[in-house]
Order: structure tokens, then C-alpha cells, then sequence
């Protein structure tokens, strides 16, 4: 997995492109999602989506992704769950201090967002995780927070 993860942060500009044309289509299946119960699609959706993300990223499945704002790099694969940045402990050769084998999950996302349209939003601040999310699809959670807003800018639209 680790060499596969690496694989993936040096090609975080395809993997980014990837998702911009992926996430569209999950937001677009929203009707879909709330007609069958997003209770019901949760399960398979985040079979699915724990397979492919662990395969690829590592993924520890958080339920807050944050990939396409870390270079591709999952922040939850630092063994001090370091969220938003690198601890003080990061070695001169970029390795883990925890893990003095592997690079620094931080110096990985740094490299990976350098090569993104987007890499400045490594600059963004994550908010802590909500451990009650553990294990469930974020791709399902993007698609409700879209329509969510989307809903609410119709209502404010017939309220002026």
C-alpha cells in the first residue's frame, strides 16, 4: 500500500483531475441517493468508496475527506493524526519521526499539492474530525451538502 500511496502523490494532478470529473457525477445522482434513503446507499456506497480510497490512498476512511486539499496525501495516515500540517518532528531527510522508514505524510502532501491546479488549498484549515463519521462515505456526504445548498439558495431566492 505504502508504494502505491507514494505512486499516487506523484501523480496527484491526474488523480485531481480524476475527481473533478467523478464528483459532478456523484452530486448528480443526489435524487437517486434521496429517493432510495441515503440510509440505505450508505453501506454499498462506502464499500465502494473504502475499496478503491484504501487501494489508492491508504485510506482510513475518516469520513471527512480531505485528499483533494492534502496533494492526494491522507492526513490520517500520520501516526500522530496530525490534521492540518506537520508536527515538529519531521527528520532532515522528510521521513516519519514516529515512522523513521516513510516520508512524513505532510512532505508528501506538500509535494503532492505543488503539482495540483488546486494545491493551495493545502493552505485551507480542516476542521478536527467528528470520530462519530468514522467508516462512512464522504462522497455521499459531498453530494448532501450540495443539494443541501442548493436547496437553501432556492428557498432564499423566493424569499426575496
Amino acid at each position: 500500500m505504502y508504494s502505491i500511496r507514494r505512486w499516487v502523490v506523484r501523480n496527484a494532478r491526474f488523480f485531481e483531475a480524476t475527481y473533478q470529473a467523478f464528483e459532478p457525477v456523484v452530486i448528480k445522482l443526489a435524487p437517486l441517493w434521496n429517493k432510495v434513503g441515503y440510509q440505505r446507499v450508505e453501506k454499498p456506497v462506502s464499500k465502494l468508496e473504502k475499496f478503491s480510497k484504501e487501494l489508492l490512498f491508504d485510506c482510513k476512511m475518516c469520513g471527512q475527506c480531505a485528499l483533494s486539499t492534502t496533494g492526494m496525501s491522507c492526513p490520517m495516515n500520520c501516526p500522530k493524526s496530525m490534521r492540518n500540517g506537520p508536527c515538529g518532528g519531521v527528520l532532515q531527510n522528510g521521513n516519519c519521526e514516529v515512522l523513521p522508514d516513510k516520508r512524513c505524510v505532510w512532505v508528501e502532501a506538500w509535494e503532492g499539492s505543488k503539482k495540483m491546479q488546486g494545491g493551495d488549498q493545502i493552505h485551507a484549515v480542516q476542521l478536527p474530525i467528528d470520530h462519530r463519521l468514522q467508516g462512512s462515505s464522504s462522497w455521499l456526504r459531498v453530494a448532501r451538502q450540495a443539494t443541501d445548498a442548493a436547496s437553501q439558495q432556492k428557498q432564499e431566492r423566493r424569499d426575496d
